[in-house]
């Protein structure tokens, strides 16, 4: 389905390009419309394509549009685009990612300040003539300064939901072409973290030079950085599921069989955690590297090279069992206590399986794809037992936030399709705002008729740490809400978001059973791993929530299991993963 996507971010292009030529509103709107059309396809834009019918009978698409899409699938590219581009520097596509500043104003600073790119951008705010553009007072310079500086600190890394799929069809491609090899993913991106500086695959195979001349060769290969007997890099040029190309280096590292576990934990763990592991192995009188557990015969020249047989290497649970160390699952290899953590939460360490139920999503109501029918079997497929309609309040009207009126009408409608769908629980919610002062987007009458209330900031997320922590505790003392939806806000890599005092947070919402959210969504990953860490400890309750607009959103759980792992959560404080009358329980208690 890379078509869909592929497309989908031609014609968003074209009306982002658009707002920027100063065309016509609605112009912009048919193209962004389009483009959302595509991206909810569930069948391939391609096989439509060759009925012209097929595709004007799709909602939202015209004539003109149908001779768009029917060019791209001829030709791979939109004419209108490339003449666009012609018109309006590539860069303000960068620009415009920048949060707070709209079209109209990169508009406006590209033709009164010359600004074409985030360096022009930075130029015109370091020396102060931004301020001369109406509008452009010194609060709004600063916020944009930090919005600036926040994404270049993260450059060069990418979120993990753009590598994961990216790694995942590669080694699937290597598994494929080289059934007999056994294929590892390595790095930062095993551990789960939320982002990553480059992919590392490890292979054991005895046709390695086929394997890496495979992989030298995938399709998404844009150059060959290096091609040695033991190690290929690559820098490769991939899409991403909205169809934007992504630039990332990715390394394959041959190992021998008999090494691969040493090898897996030497390249997946962080360097203070293997430094951790090189230290316990000194003491014991042994050495630790990349191809094995060996004696210790303080010889300078390394053991594998003297034929020296390693006392464990061939699996991780080999070596960290040969250290006298229960074996640390990838996502804790952090070097924040984990060698000494309690076999008993270990093994309770929360599991991607042990999820069955979601408490945040939406549906056509708002601003989902998904009846609230189709959602509930999207969400019984997963094995959940129950799913909460969690739709946007009213102060989400670019989300098409419900009135209150509308709310009582979807509340109804919820419980209606709960009496039709059979095996699985549907429950009528809200992810209801939380003002800049604390107060709720509706009033406790209203709130008091909804199944499970998600409380979240939207707006405001600049604001000082006290008057953040004062809002959020606001909403986590409210009776009458279970959950508090990505409390930071922020966005990875783009946005930094509230700055609250989480400790204070995680005590109320220990002192009001209120849930602290991780909102699995990759962009998010909010809580972060640090402050799920700090809840856990204090045996606060997390809720993991895809905040599913579509069925592919479900796929982001993983992501969010990785960093409640991350964040050492076991599956008894995890809400989603309680049973179905524990957690009925817990949401009626609210009531």
């Amino acid at each position: 389905m890379s078509t869909n996507k592929e497309l989908a971010a031609s014609f968003k292009d074209i009306a982002s390009l658009l707002e920027l030529t100063g065309a016509d509103k609605f112009r912009v709107n048919a193209h962004a419309r389009v483009s959302r059309v595509i991206a909810d396809l569930a069948e391939d834009v391609a096989e439509l394509g060759q009925d012209r019918d097929a595709l004007l009978a799709l909602d939202g698409v015209g004539a003109k549009a149908a001779d768009k899409i029917q060019e791209y699938l001829e030709t791979g590219e939109i004419s209108e685009r490339a003449e666009l581009l012609e018109q309006v520097p590539s860069g303000l596509l960068e620009v415009l990612k920048i949060p707070g500043l709209g079209p109209k104003t990169v508009r406006l600073l590209w033709q009164e300040k010359e600004v074409t790119n985030l360096d022009e951008l930075q130029k015109v705010i370091d020396d102060g003539s931004i301020l001369e553009l109406p509008r452009m007072g010194k609060k709004t310079v600063e916020n944009m300064k930090k919005a600036i500086e926040f994404a270049r600190q993260a450059g060069g890394r990418t979120p993990i939901g753009i590598a994961a799929p990216i790694a995942d069809d590669i080694v699937a491609v290597l598994k494929k072409e080289h059934p007999k090899a056994k294929f590892e993913v390595a790095g930062s991106l095993r551990r789960g973290a939320e982002t990553i500086g480059d992919i590392d695959i490890l292979v054991a195979a005895k046709n390695s030079e086929d394997v890496a001349e495979t992989f030298r060769t995938l399709p998404i290969v844009d150059q060959v950085l290096a091609a040695g007997a033991t190690k290929s890099s690559v820098r490769l040029k991939a899409k991403d599921s909205a169809g934007a190309t992504h630039l990332l280096q990715a390394d394959l590292r041959v190992v021998p069989a008999e090494s691969l576990g040493a090898a897996l934990m030497y390249f997946t763990g962080s360097k203070h955690h293997n430094v951790r592991l090189r230290e316990l192995a000194l003491k014991q009188g042994l050495t630790l590297n990349e191809y094995g557990l060996f004696p210790d015969d303080e010889d300078e020249t390394p053991p594998q090279q003297r034929g020296v047989k390693p006392v464990a290497g061939k699996t991780e649970s080999d070596v960290y069992e040969a250290l006298g160390v229960a074996l640390v699952p990838p996502e804790l290899r952090e070097d924040r206590g984990e060698i000494e953590i309690e076999k008993k939460r270990l093994d309770n360490l929360l599991k991607l399986k042990d999820i069955k139920a979601d408490l945040h999503a939406h549906t056509t109501a708002s601003d989902g794809v998904m009846s609230i029918e189709q959602l509930a079997e999207v969400a019984k497929a997963r094995g959940f037992h129950t799913i909460a309609v969690t739709d946007h309040s009213k102060s989400q009207p670019v989300a098409n936030g419900l009135s209150p009126e509308r709310l009582l009408k979807h509340i109804e409608a919820v419980h209606e399709a709960d009496e039709r769908v059979d095996g699985i629980s549907i429950i009528a919610g809200s992810e209801v705002d939380i003002l800049a002062d604390g107060v709720l987007d509706y009033d406790d009458e209203l709130l008091e008729k909804l199944d499970v209330v998600v409380a979240s900031p939207h707006w405001a997320l600049t604001q000082d740490p006290k008057s953040a922590t004062t809002r959020l505790l606001k909403a986590i003392e409210h009776p009458l809400v279970h959950i508090i939806g990505h409390p930071t806000g922020r966005l990875v890599n783009r946005r930094e978001g509230l700055s609250p005092a989480i400790p204070d947070l995680i005590a109320a919402a220990n002192e009001h059973t209120t849930a602290l959210e991780i909102n699995a969504h990759w962009m998010r990953l909010d809580l972060r791993d640090v402050h799920v860490r700090a809840a856990s400890d204090a045996g606060c309750l997390i809720a993991i929530n895809c905040d599913a607009h579509r069925p592919d959103d479900f796929d982001n759980l993983r992501f969010g299991v990785q960093v409640a792992r991350r964040g050492w959560l076991t599956r008894g404080l995890c809400v989603n993963a309680w049973t179905h009358k524990k957690l009925h329980s817990w949401l009626k208690s609210k009531r």
